[in-house]
């Protein structure tokens, strides 16, 4: 790797760092919406699938212990 000076490295991070092109910020209200909007779906859905295995294994503990 070849070395650099410090004010070339400098020059460079100048140079590199003009290019980023950031959101504006109706681009990050609507992500951020959208991320919360996922977030509570996503939520929601493994609530569900939580709350269905719990029955099917309460019912089955249930079965189990009226067995014994």
């Amino acid at each position: 790797m070849a070395k650099v000076s410090p004010g070339e490295f400098v020059n460079q991070v100048k140079t590199e760092a003009s290019k980023i092109v950031w959101p504006t910020g109706r681009e990050t209200v609507m992500t951020a919406v959208m991320v919360a909007i996922m977030t509570t779906v996503l939520g929601l859905f493994f609530f569900g699938i939580d709350t269905f295995f719990g029955a099917i294994v309460r019912w089955l503990l249930s079965f189990a212990a009226s067995q014994a």
